[in-house]
């Protein structure tokens, strides 16, 4: 008689159809009012408290839950990779039309790749990035964030 235990079989492949990120913040209408500008979307659900954006490029259950919290926390940035420098572009020109402000790093060493990128802040601090890697996987002695001007502790932090 052959165990259960001894079984071989390969678990089914699990299919995910997004990945989820709740945001903790201080007000959710204000936060609300900039991912609509930066997703540019309507959030499909809001309660008190609460609201969720479907998105659909890139695939994200994304969620802000209102709370009261003295700083940022441990979140370093938050981030969404492109295919393409014109990408990045096409990006930081919706941000711009929507009223967000933009910083751009172009040509930058980053987490030992270099990459062109451009960022926003929500209105709780937390930094986001869009940004296309142009070259990956640099030695351990090329410089880390070598944007000399970067004042943005999330672009200082990168390679923490």
């Amino acid at each position: 008689m052959e165990s259960k235990n001894n079984t071989t079989a390969t678990p089914p492949e699990v299919s995910a159809l997004k990945a989820h990120l709740a945001l903790n913040v201080k007000s959710v209408e204000q936060s609300i009012q900039f991912y609509r500008k930066m997703f540019g979307i309507e959030p499909s659900k809001v309660r008190t408290g609460y609201a969720k954006f479907d998105v659909h490029n890139p695939p994200l259950n994304f969620t802000l839950n209102e709370g009261s919290f003295a700083s940022r926390g441990a979140l370093s940035h938050l981030g969404i990779q492109v295919r393409s420098t014109e990408d990045v572009l096409a990006t930081r020109q919706k941000w711009n039309d929507a009223g967000l402000l933009t910083r751009d790093e172009m040509q930058t060493n980053c987490c030992y790749a270099t990459q062109d990128k451009t960022w926003v802040r929500d209105p709780d601090g937390n930094a986001w990035e869009v940004f296309v890697v142009l070259e990956d996987n640099l030695p351990e002695s090329a410089a880390c964030c070598t944007d000399t001007n970067a004042q943005d502790s999330a672009t200082q932090a990168c390679c923490a």
